[in-house]
C-alpha cells in the first residue's frame, strides 16, 4: 500500500483544442467579471517570464512546502499544451522549481506552469517566453521527499483547480475556468470584450456617456 499522501490520479478527458484557443485570446479580468469576481489565484501570483499569455488545460499537482518531487513526476507526465499547475501552499522560503524544471517543462511541450510559491534562476526564467507565475523567488533550493498529489483537486488563495480545467495567464495574474462551463464564461467574455471595445472608441470621440455616474449615486441617497 502506498504512503498516506503519495497519488497519481488519471487526466481527465481534456478540453477541445479550440476551446482553449479561444478562452486564451481572451484576457483574465473579462473571464474574472463573467465568474462574479470569486475566482483568482491571489494578487501574489504574478508572470515571472519575459512575457507571453498562458493558456492551456491544468494538469494539478499537490505538494508539501518546499518539496518538488511530484512536480518533477508531473512534468514527465505533461502532454502538450498542459499547464502544470501546483500548490505549494504559497510558501516561499523554499523554491519549488527553477532554470532546469522549467526547461524540461517546455522541451516536453508543457503550455507553462504556476507555482503557487516561490521559484529560483529568475533571471533565466524571466529571460525566455515561457509562461511561468509564482509568488516570489528565493535562492533556497527544494527537497525531494514527498509527498505529494497529481490530478487530484487544489486550491490557489481559494481558487479551486481541478485537473482539465483551463488555465488562462495573463499580466493581470491567472484564472482557472472550468470546464464544464466554459462555453458560458467564453461567450459572456466576448459580450464584455464588445461592450468595453464601444465604450473605448466612445472615450476616444469625446461621446462617453456618464450620466450613469450620478444615476446610481441619486439611487444610493446621495446629494451633490
Amino acid at each position: 500500500m502506498p504512503d498516506l499522501g503519495f497519488r497519481i490520479l488519471p487526466m481527465p478527458a481534456r478540453p477541445p483544442q479550440k476551446l482553449v484557443k479561444a478562452l486564451g485570446a481572451m484576457v483574465t479580468a473579462h473571464l474574472s467579471d463573467n465568474m462574479n469576481r470569486m475566482v483568482a489565484g491571489g494578487a501574489a501570483l504574478r508572470p515571472m517570464h519575459a512575457g507571453g499569455k498562458l493558456c492551456g488545460p491544468a494538469l494539478t499537482v499537490k505538494v508539501a512546502p518546499g518539496d518538488n518531487l511530484m512536480v518533477h513526476k508531473a512534468i514527465d507526465l505533461a502532454a502538450p499544451g498542459d499547464v502544470i499547475v501546483v500548490d505549494a501552499g504559497g510558501v516561499l522560503t523554499t523554491a519549488i522549481i527553477g532554470d532546469i524544471m522549467s526547461s524540461l517543462a517546455e522541451k516536453r511541450g508543457a503550455a507553462g506552469m504556476v507555482i503557487y510559491g516561490a521559484i529560483r534562476d529568475a533571471a533565466e526564467i524571466r529571460s525566455r517566453r515561457f509562461p511561468v507565475y509564482a509568488c516570489g523567488v528565493t535562492h533556497r533550493g527544494p527537497y525531494k521527499n514527498g509527498p505529494g498529489e497529481i490530478n487530484a483537486p487544489i486550491a490557489l488563495d481559494g481558487m479551486v483547480v481541478n485537473p482539465g480545467d483551463i488555465i488562462v495567464g495573463d499580466d493581470d495574474g491567472v484564472v482557472a475556468v472550468p470546464q464544464e462551463h466554459a462555453e458560458e464564461i467564453l461567450a459572456l467574455a466576448k459580450a464584455q470584450l464588445a461592450k468595453e471595445t464601444a465604450t473605448l472608441k466612445a472615450i476616444a470621440a469625446g461621446k462617453a456617456d456618464r450620466r450613469w455616474v450620478d444615476e446610481l449615486l441619486r439611487q444610493r441617497g446621495c446629494d451633490f
